[in-house]
């Protein structure tokens, strides 16, 4: 790094948080301001910060990972999640905004009218607002000090030692946490989008330095051949795949998307989904996070590491690539651009993080259980001191991680078995809070258990997932079907209000009220939309490795998918 690589990421740190800063003013009038914006922000600017979220500075060193150790097939450990993102458009984007909660968890006490709702809601907010947060937050802190340690930055700072390096992640993310505390959402997500912007540029400007030294893509897939890495180009695994198992491959696209914790959306993503003015914006903005996360920002980090395997044969750790990449190519002043990017990657997952975990313990534990009647004033300085507890939590978790593929693994396991029932709730009356608490504890215990015992942790992760997710859902169904349902009054008024569609026969007859979903309708839709991702995912990728059968049949289901959703669309309108 050169003085002027130094210079851009100065300008960029600055800029950032003076606009968060400038912010601040937005988020001091009450809770409700500083965690979902006033419910004032617009529908592009939420969608952004959806993609901004699952953009972190990890996310390129996690793909060139899966790319070179299990090929482009690998991508289905992240791509098999558009069902569920899919799922958030036509299944809970309108139901998470007619529900009118300020988080997911709150939620809780509305569906499940016992005390034990209560008890679900304060445990449930306290482990994901902390640990699981936590082991989240210091993951892309692992991601920013590997990078750093691959383009040299620590040997320039005279920083030799792993607590040295660590102490300087957390200071970029003391500077998230400054904005982040003082300027609530609305500062998160006018921050997310910039940097949301430039992390792409940054993609592209890597891809295309990487793919001139070797003499363009069109020479890309003949190179990987005369390598012996030709495998490595297939989109989906053979009976007997080396790379991808398939077992592993059948557990991405037939369980992980719906025993997943955030199957309902979930998270940060109800935050934004609850964030803007109407149904109709949460819908569009769940449209646009789709269409970034699946069609935009992949393909510049797939090549990049398909270019790796060829001029970095012998890299000892998979996930340096793309830093490696950038250092090896990239000229003084485009380093500094795409460092910066990446420090933006990491700032806007963090500072989203960071804003959703305080939400959870001022929401739903502090003002829930401590202080019901404290103003707002004091609820947003408890937010945050909130934000101030998690990001040092965080900060002492980081020191203790080191796979960046396998922390990514652990998050997906912590969840696992969770989000049938997390589903099933909006469109099932007989689901009880005894349910989701077996759900919850289930899951957190049979993942301590997995994670734990070496035997059970050296198991394939496809193997690892299914036994879980199986474990899991047959707990919560056997304790669902052994307590009561809830009561008469806390189901009618959860359907007043939200107005699911599915199983709520008896609900409806009581109330006289009508559905305000088509379910199957919304279904057919969600088909059509993976369809229609995924086909233009699969499309621009099989172009751009000259695969031209391939490419033709994922058009055909695209443009399927999509005539499907322009006819539905025109029907609803009618």
């Amino acid at each position: 790094m050169r003085p002027i690589d130094w210079t851009v990421v100065a300008v960029y740190m600055t800029a950032t948080l003076a606009i968060g800063l400038w912010l601040a003013r937005r988020a001091s009038r009450s809770l409700e301001d500083f965690f979902v914006g006033g419910r004032t922000i617009p529908w592009w600017l939420a969608g952004a910060s959806m993609a901004a979220i699952t953009f972190s500075v990890d996310t390129p060193l996690y793909v060139s990972g899966l790319v070179i150790g299990r090929g482009i097939a690998g991508n289905w450990e992240w791509w098999s999640f558009v069902v569920a993102h899919v799922s958030m458009i036509y299944l809970f984007a309108r139901l998470w905004r007619r529900a009118g909660i300020l988080t997911d968890y709150e939620l809780t006490e509305l569906r499940y009218g016992r005390k034990a709702a209560a008890v679900l809601r304060g445990t449930g907010a306290f482990l994901f607002a902390l640990p699981i947060n936590a082991i989240s937050i210091a993951y892309g802190m692992l991601a920013m000090r590997k990078v750093a340690d691959a383009l040299g930055i620590w040997t320039q700072l005279g920083l030799v030692g792993d607590a040295q390096k660590v102490q300087a992640v957390v200071l970029i993310a003391a500077v998230v946490l400054l904005y982040a505390a003082f300027s609530g959402l609305w500062g998160v997500v006018t921050t997310d989008f910039f940097q949301l912007a430039l992390a792409l540029v940054g993609a592209i400007v890597v891809v295309t330095y990487a793919l001139h030294e070797i003499g363009g893509i069109a020479v890309l897939p003949a190179k990987l051949a005369a390598a012996g890495q030709g495998n490595h180009l297939a989109f989906f695994p053979s009976l007997g795949s080396a790379l991808l198992p398939l077992p592993t491959f059948l557990a991405y696209i037939s369980i992980q998307w719906w025993a997943y914790k955030g199957a309902d959306g979930g998270g940060q993503f109800v935050q934004r989904l609850v964030s803007v003015p109407s149904e109709k914006d949460a819908e569009k903005a769940a449209w646009l996070f789709n269409i970034i996360n699946y069609v935009v920002r992949c393909w510049p980090w797939i090549i990049s590491a398909l270019v790796a395997m060829i001029v970095l044969p012998n890299l000892a750790d998979r996930e340096m690539a793309y830093p490696t990449l950038m250092k090896r190519y990239l000229p003084a002043g485009m380093l500094g651009l795409v460092f910066a990017s990446l420090v933006a990657a990491f700032m806007s997952s963090v500072s989203a993080q960071v804003n959703w975990g305080a939400s959870y313990l001022v929401n739903d534990v502090y003002r829930r259980f401590l202080a019901p009647k404290a103003s707002d004033r004091s609820l947003v300085w408890a937010g945050r001191l909130a934000s101030l507890i998690i990001t040092a939590v965080a900060s002492a978790v980081a020191f203790n991680l080191h796979s960046i593929g396998e922390t990514f693994r652990l998050l997906i396991a912590l969840g696992t078995g969770t989000g049938a029932v997390l589903i099933l709730r909006w469109f099932w009356w007989r689901i009880n809070v005894w349910a989701e608490i077996a759900a919850l504890v289930g899951s957190v215990v049979v993942a301590g258990i997995i994670y734990s015992v070496p035997t059970l942790r050296a198991l394939e992760f496809g193997i690892r997932e299914t036994a879980m997710a199986a474990v899991v859902t047959s707990l919560w169904l056997t304790v669902m079907w052994l307590t009561p349902p809830e009561s008469d009054e806390t189901l009618d008024a959860f359907y007043t209000r939200a107005r699911p569609g599915g199983a709520w026969g008896p609900v409806r007859a009581r109330t006289g009220i009508a559905p305000r979903q088509h379910l199957a309708s919304d279904v057919r839709r969600v088909f059509a939309g993976v369809a229609a991702l995924l086909g233009v995912n699969i499309t621009i990728g099989t172009l751009l490795l000259q695969q031209w059968s391939v490419a033709g049949v994922a058009a055909a289901i695209a443009v399927g998918g999509v005539l499907y959703l322009r006819r539905a669309r025109t029907l609803v309108a009618e």
